[in-house]
């Protein structure tokens, strides 16, 4: 049974040689990963400049681009035969809520899943200190689940271990992606030369969507497994907007905004 490992944080990150380690006991190992930290590059993929595969020990692979061209790469070019699973990770640092739409850990799965290959994406909380042997051992117990029981089509799972030590993790909850707000998102300051540059930074100073919320459980002391879908359509609202299709198309008269579907632009910047 083959098992692709990956991450964003590159090949040499202590998390990546822990998962590894742990999946080995599972199955067939194959690291395939960038040369170098790839954090947030979310889903981009490489189209102006070549990609080149380097092999650095057996079954053990780097590549001179992103998470989800490490994917790519590895199940239609490297790997002699498309993998049982994709697991991403261990990243530093968790991906909670809206972070997974920045992630080149949570990507990573989502290429895995676009594929057709049943993944998850783990990450581990910490500063600094990462007890990455900690998450190893839960990302290898899901991954066993997954390999036994599967995945619903177009799935992924995100994983997210608090930074504890196991005596002291209560458990592990089933979560949904939370909503994250920042202070000061973007810090402006002066270059010797006095010219503007900007940090794109701030720090996180809230959360909303709390039933059964992902940022909850880990702050709880809780593993957080959270399904994610590649299917982002609000399907519930699409019979709301059919009356725009003739409008749109300019055979039709203006569609008024009805105050409780309207989206508030106050939101912008928070």
């Amino acid at each position: 049974m083959r098992i692709l490992v990956t991450n964003d944080d590159g090949i040499q990150s202590p998390g990546i040689t822990a998962l590894a380690q742990a999946l080995a006991a599972i199955g067939e190992v194959w690291v395939v990963a960038p040369d170098r930290e790839r954090t947030a590059v979310a889903h981009a993929v490489t189209l102006h400049k070549p990609l080149r595969v380097h092999r650095v020990a057996p079954r053990t692979y780097t590549v001179n681009g992103t998470p989800v061209d490490c994917v790519n790469l590895a199940l239609l070019k490297v790997m002699p035969k498309p993998p049982a699973i994709v697991v991403s990770g261990i990243n530093k640092g968790v991906n909670l809520g809206d972070d997974v739409m920045y992630s080149g850990t949570v990507s990573a799965a989502m290429e895995g899943t676009i594929l057709g290959v049943p993944s998850l994406a783990v990450s581990q909380e910490g500063q600094g200190a990462f007890r990455f042997n900690i998450g190893a051992t839960y990302a290898a117990r899901v991954a066993r689940l997954v390999l036994e029981q599967g995945l619903p089509e177009e799935t992924l799972l995100n994983v997210n271990i608090p930074d504890r030590a196991s005596a002291k993790i209560r458990g592990v909850r089933i979560t949904c992606l939370s909503r994250r707000r920042f202070h000061n998102p973007i810090i402006e300051k002066l270059d010797p030369h006095g010219r503007t540059y900007y940090w794109i930074a701030g720090k996180r100073i809230s959360w909303s969507r709390s039933k059964d919320a992902d940022h909850e459980a880990v702050e709880e002391g809780y593993v957080s497994i959270t399904p994610i879908r590649l299917d982002s359509t609000h399907h519930e609202v699409v019979d709301q907007f059919r009356a725009w299709e003739q409008v749109v198309a300019g055979r039709g008269c203006h569609v008024p905004i009805s105050k409780s579907n309207r989206r508030s632009t106050k939101q912008v910047g928070k």
